[in-house]
């Protein structure tokens, strides 16, 4: 039996920064991590390069975190965005600022992210121990008891930074809501975020387009982001970010063109009037859009009836698009519940239950947007978790 001051339990970007900052604070540090190698599902964001942080406002992260950012408040007062912006150029990361405030390493490589993180904590002392899976977590009088198939380890304080459910072949299987529901804690209920969205619609004929800076609109969710038709329907980040606000049913209306009024585009049109109705469109978007939209109408711009030319306008503004579903867990980005927040301590992060029992990450009731929202608070709740003090020490 191995005793510890601070137990971590996973080692995404959550687990690796809770890990750093306990270390730094002086804890005796162990950081257990079922898959052979730390961060595996971060090493898939952002495409493989990590989007690791947005370079935005207070209000601009609490926007890109629907799901419970407000909760947020008192962790980012402590550590935020532009924290993990210093840490990482601190320990000798280059980063860039991509579109809609996106930050990358320099590299394009989410393993630059990922070793700057293991040779900070391996700087610090951190044990790291992979290929290592938690079997149970009890607690007798004030001490943790962690079990693994070869081990047991004991410690005052333990930190649960398993992730949710989403993409399971990275290990997020749900496993700290099992120790959350172990020690009598509320676990809200688990559903897909981020997810690419299942549509009826044409799919065949605009499979493989990609828009920039669209609008998708449901009921009174606006966003703007770029769009990828799919063969199953809807991806990209606006399909992402609309799917928190959906389960399918619904109808969401794109506007193809949001930098054109209805009235700009009216006028365009009639000064065009002498010309096919597909090549006008075509200087607008992309060819197979433009065909999509054109085929139902006359060949040339002037045929078009003033009741037909309305029509095609009011199309291309606010493109109905019927919504059957979103894909599943397996196959989303993030995870929508976890951890109930009102069992936690918003400036610990602690339990309020359990003595030395924090929580930090997507294991969690917090759900994040792509565009490096998600891996901030992650990184931002670790850290926070990580600097708390021992208990009964």
């Amino acid at each position: 039996m191995t005793h510890f001051d601070t137990i971590i339990i996973g080692a995404g970007p959550a687990g690796m920064m809770a890990a750093i900052a306990a270390s730094f604070y002086g804890q005796e540090t162990l950081l257990l991590e079922k898959n052979r190698r730390l961060g595996k599902k971060l090493a898939g964001t952002g495409g493989g390069r990590c989007n690791v942080t947005n370079n935005g406002t207070l209000e601009d992260l609490l926007e890109g975190i629907p799901g419970n950012g407000r909760f947020l408040y008192s962790v980012f007062s402590q550590f935020d965005n532009h924290d993990i912006i210093r840490f990482f150029e601190d320990n000798g990361v280059k980063l860039k600022v991509e579109d809609h405030g996106r930050i990358f390493p320099t590299t394009d490589r989410s393993q630059t992210i990922i070793k700057a993180l293991e040779m900070k904590m391996l700087d610090l002392g951190v044990d790291i121990r992979t290929g290592t899976e938690v079997l149970s977590v009890k607690k007798i009088d004030d001490t943790f008891q962690i079990k693994t198939a070869d081990n047991l380890f004991t410690a005052c304080k333990v930190i649960v930074t398993t992730g949710g459910k989403a993409y399971p072949s990275t290990g997020s299987t749900g496993f700290g809501h099992d120790i959350a529901r172990h020690f009598k804690l509320a676990v809200t209920e688990i559903e897909a975020a981020e997810s690419p969205l299942l549509t009826d619609f044409p799919h065949k004929a605009l499979q493989g387009i990609s828009l920039d800076d669209v609008t998708l609109r449901y009921d009174k969710h606006v966003i703007t982001h770029d769009l990828l038709f799919t063969h199953f329907g809807l991806s990209g980040p606006a399909a992402l970010r609309l799917s928190s606000f959906v389960k399918g049913g619904e109808t969401a209306y794109l506007d193809v063109l949001p930098q054109m009024s209805k009235e700009e585009l009216a006028t365009l049109l009639e000064d065009e009037r002498e010309k096919a109705l597909k090549n006008v469109l075509k200087t607008l978007m992309p060819e197979r859009l433009a065909e999509f939209f054109a085929k139902s109408y006359p060949l040339k711009v002037k045929q078009l009836s003033k009741k037909e030319r309305d029509q095609l306008i009011a199309t291309i503004k606010a493109l109905p698009i019927p919504i059957t579903g979103k894909m599943s867990l397996a196959k989303s980005f993030v995870t929508k519940g976890g951890v109930d927040l009102k069992e936690i301590n918003p400036k610990t992060l602690e339990s309020k239950k359990v003595a030395g029992l924090h929580f930090a990450g997507e294991v969690l009731d917090i759900n994040a947007h792509t565009g490096g929202f998600n891996i901030t608070y992650c990184l931002c709740t670790g850290w926070v978790a990580g600097i708390q003090p021992i208990p009964f020490s």
